[in-house]
């Protein structure tokens, strides 16, 4: 069964890509620094596979972006 990426999935998703893309990191680099394949970023970034990010994923990627977590989610005062 394919995991079902939910809106806020696709902003985090969304996000975490500009962050990387900001500070200049490939998605292969991203990969190594993440401990995860280079086809994990790929399948999470192109959103046909129902791959997402975790929590684990999320702390981990704001320590290698040098950001905070918040960075990744919608401001709730929007």
């Amino acid at each position: 069964m394919t995991p079902v990426v939910t809106e806020i999935d696709k902003y985090v998703i969304q996000k975490v890509k500009e962050k990387r893309i900001e500070k200049g990191f490939s998605q292969s680099q991203l990969a190594f620094e993440l401990d995860q394949s280079n086809s994990f970023i790929k399948k999470v970034e192109s959103g046909k596979y129902g791959k997402k990010y975790n929590v684990s994923h999320l702390n981990a990627i704001a320590r290698i972006l040098d950001c905070p977590i918040k960075d990744f989610f919608p401001d709730p005062y929007l």
